[in-house]
């Protein structure tokens, strides 16, 4: 089972802040005991993410909301698929119905991008990577929905991997300079360079980071950085980087590369199409 965020719980109350404000003047139509029955459905294939985020939108709003699911997240789910069962007080179904739904089809619009991609790659030995082009506040979610996907997730932030890109290199004054600094600095986190041309990636070798990501490389570019580093004998993982579309992807994986990032997994999304339908029991 995915590990889940630790933020999660936090991330939802601020969804919840921000729908309800000083609170659900609609809902308040509705009499405080009537009860309520509905499910979710989805009119799309997709790969399912985002249960807990939903768990957790119930709870917070009326704990003994109950909630039966009949698909698991990383599942596949088809068009016309009733997903969850929910009964409870209405007025808290009510008031939770769009902040549920928001999360449910973002991070099962995440996942199954992600899912294209690695299906794209497989059998190639490549990996997919995401990236930090998430939304704000809403990171750890969106990378939790790229595992689901299948793929991997890059670094989560500015603190779990050195990633030395061009301003830094022109700060140290070298390409050499920066990822020796990195070294000194005895971090002990993983230290990766981004290099533009396969002159630059000659002097990242020499470096010997851990990754070298392949900014924007040609097809015929990717290649001759592949055969480059084999014949160099460098343990340095290759990653390409930049113009990644779904479409291509096989083609770069076929090259050798070891990963490839893709900021469309996060960024590039359209959320899946969900509905929530209710059914009220008579007064």
């Amino acid at each position: 089972m995915l590990e889940l965020p630790a933020d999660l719980g936090s991330q939802v109350a601020a969804a919840l802040r921000e729908d309800l404000g000083s609170g659900d003047v609609t809902a308040q139509l509705v009499p405080p005991d009537q009860r309520v029955r509905g499910r979710i459905i989805t009119r799309e294939d997709a790969i399912l993410c985002g249960r807990p985020w939903v768990d957790e939108t119930f709870r917070q709003l009326d704990a003994d909301i109950r909630l039966e699911w009949h698909a698991a997240d990383s599942e596949r789910i088809a068009a016309g698929q009733e997903l969850v069962h929910i009964q409870g007080r209405a007025r808290a179904v009510l008031s939770g119905e769009r902040t549920a739904l928001n999360f449910l089809q973002l991070l099962s619009a995440t996942a199954t991008a992600a899912r294209r991609f690695v299906e794209a790659v497989a059998g190639t030995g490549c990996t997919i990577l995401d990236t930090r082009k998430t939304l704000p506040g809403l990171r750890t979610a969106q990378k939790y929905a790229v595992r689901c996907g299948g793929a991997h997730n890059h670094r989560i932030g500015l603190y779990d991997m050195v990633l030395i890109k061009e301003n830094h290199i022109a700060a140290a004054g070298s390409l050499l300079a920066a990822v020796t600094a990195a070294k000194r600095a005895g971090t002990g986190k993983p230290i990766e360079v981004e290099v533009e041309s396969v002159a630059e990636l000659e002097e990242a070798l020499a470096a010997a980071p851990d990754v070298v990501m392949l900014d924007d490389f040609t097809q015929a570019e990717l290649s001759a950085a592949v055969a480059l580093k084999r014949a160099r004998g460098r343990a340095v993982k290759l990653e390409a980087s930049g113009s990644v579309s779904l479409e291509r992807v096989r083609a770069i994986a076929e090259t050798g590369v070891d990963y490839i990032s893709v900021g469309a997994l996060t960024k590039n999304i359209r959320a899946v199409d969900l509905s929530m339908r209710l059914e009220f029991a008579a007064s």
